[in-house]
């Protein structure tokens, strides 16, 4: 699987003003709950459509990006969780073990 790193406001703005579907995946690396959500994610990634992009904010290091990606989107924030945006629309967010790629594999094709 290839994470792309959020981890400046530009990138976050560019994902918001792009009219494409983008996963976004919050991960604490202190956290074991989140640990198993990733490496469970990436297990299950072959369901995601090559030219999805899927980007990877780590919170410990880029915790005010996770705070604007919860302002911009209009979610709360949670960790681990993941988003599916489309432009400045949340499609979709799910968090701890209720993440799963197939969840959000399908809110695409809704």
């Amino acid at each position: 699987m290839k994470w792309i790193e959020l981890n400046s406001p530009d990138v976050l703005e560019a994902i918001a003003d792009s009219n494409s579907y983008a996963i976004i995946f919050k991960h604490s690396t202190r956290c074991p709950v989140s640990g198993m959500a990733k490496r469970t994610f990436e297990f299950e990634s072959s369901l995601i459509p090559e030219e999805i992009p899927v980007y990877l904010v780590d919170l410990i290091k880029y915790r005010d990006i996770s705070n604007q990606i919860a302002a911009k989107w209009n979610v709360r924030h949670e960790s681990p969780q993941v988003l599916l945006v489309k432009g400045d629309h949340c499609l979709y967010n799910e968090s701890h073990s209720e993440i799963e790629v197939a969840r959000v594999v399908v809110k695409m094709a809704s």
